[in-house]
């Protein structure tokens, strides 16, 4: 209460963010994104986003958006277990975000900047995960609208559906790092790419849509730190995960990658932050030692074939991909006949904007219609004797 003692009127909040500001050039590295830099689509006056910095204000969004409630029940490797400890989305995102912060603090980087990628950067996934991505995929290229990827999802949903299809308005900083977050593809160095506006970002997204394989490198140094955390965050959960469930024991792991790496997820991650922040700091890039970046390769190639091909895995992989197709094919048709009482017209499109109507095909609704699913609300779609049974 005497914080302010001695002064003749307590400082304006406008001030405090202007200290804020100030006190970021004094520390952060010559690398990072300053708050003050945030460009949006459209400007925001000083009192819509209060006391709160750019992407402190973007991370806020994000925390209070309705997808990112629905991270709750989403697949990130294994579904359809009655195991409470199974690593679902909402904590994979929650632990990108952890280590992602840790690196960026010690590299002195925008540790906003950071959250607002790491909790936003996999929104756009669909239901059962991966294998739901390639099921929903496979539908929209037959529909004629592009290949479904889950980083182009995440920013259809942040800037054209959420808010009933008036978007959250997030920096481009923040949006570049999540449609260029991608930890499936193995980097040992990231070098940021600057130059960037919204053209570019959105020839970036069309060119991701026609060539899943089209190379995309984050336009801050924030935005590569995430992208390596991403990966840093999954590899050794997937590991635990699999040992729960009896897919493999600890003693499989090679001893060539345990050696150098770990054989827990805990000195995995260790290890793997400690050289990130090793080999990165007061450098212009976010890189592994090259030690250390065969041994993850390694490892991802391990999990590759012992966890994700594992046909324990698969049991219920036909019918989530046929539910898929169904689900797909008869809301389309409500669409084209304007069944009124079809869950897409009274639930996803009530009240939706008349811009996001006007500007999406009826593939390109029903797409974001069940890429915004839970697992659960997927599977009550349809009758109960169609649904796969939980195993394990």
């Amino acid at each position: 209460m005497d914080k302010f003692k001695g002064l003749s009127t307590p400082p304006t909040l406008d001030r405090i963010k202007s200290a804020l500001n100030q006190q970021e050039r004094a520390i952060f590295s010559p690398v990072a994104t300053s708050s003050e830099s945030g460009v949006r689509r459209h400007p925001i006056i000083d009192t819509a986003a209060g006391y709160r910095q750019a992407f402190s204000l973007d991370s806020d969004r994000i925390l209070h958006s309705r997808a990112y409630t629905r991270y709750i029940d989403k697949t990130q490797v294994f579904y359809l277990i009655p195991n409470d400890h199974i690593t679902h989305r909402v904590l994979h995102v929650q632990l990108v975000s952890k280590i992602a912060r840790t690196i960026g603090r010690f590299l002195r980087l925008n540790e906003d900047l950071i959250e607002a990628i790491a909790l936003g950067h996999d929104i756009g996934h669909t239901p059962f995960g991966h294998e739901g991505e390639r099921y929903l995929s496979e539908l929209c290229q037959q529909a004629g609208i592009g290949y479904f990827l889950h980083n182009v999802q995440s920013i259809q949903f942040l800037d054209r559906v959420e808010r009933k299809g008036r978007g959250w308005n997030l920096c481009l900083q923040t949006l570049d790092g999540i449609l260029c977050h991608d930890g499936e593809i193995h980097n040992r160095l990231l070098t940021p790419n600057p130059d960037k506006d919204f053209a570019a970002f959105e020839a970036e997204i069309a060119a991701k849509k026609a060539d899943p394989d089209y190379p995309l490198i984050p336009m801050t140094t924030e935005g590569c730190v995430v992208r390596m955390a991403d990966t840093i965050a999954y590899i050794g959960r997937d590991l635990e995960d699999a040992i729960r469930l009896g897919l493999l024991d600890r003693r499989d792991i090679p001893k060539s990658i345990s050696r150098i790496l770990g054989n827990t997820n805990g000195t995995i991650v260790y290890r793997l932050v400690t050289d990130v922040i090793q080999n990165s700091c007061e450098n212009h890039f976010v890189a592994f030692s090259p030690t250390i970046s065969d041994a993850l390769k390694a490892l991802k190639a391990f999990n590759l074939e012992r966890i994700y091909k594992n046909p324990k895995s698969k049991v219920h992989s036909a019918a989530i991909q046929r539910l898929f197709s169904m689900l797909f094919e008869m809301r389309l048709a409500d669409l084209v006949t304007s069944n009124r009482s079809s869950d897409i017209f009274s639930g996803f499109l009530a009240d939706m904007s008349d811009a996001y109507i006007a500007n999406h095909s009826n593939p390109e609704i029903v797409r974001d219609y069940i890429a915004g699913m839970t697992d659960r609300y997927f599977l009550h779609q349809f009758p109960e004797h169609l649904r796969p049974v939980a195993r394990f």
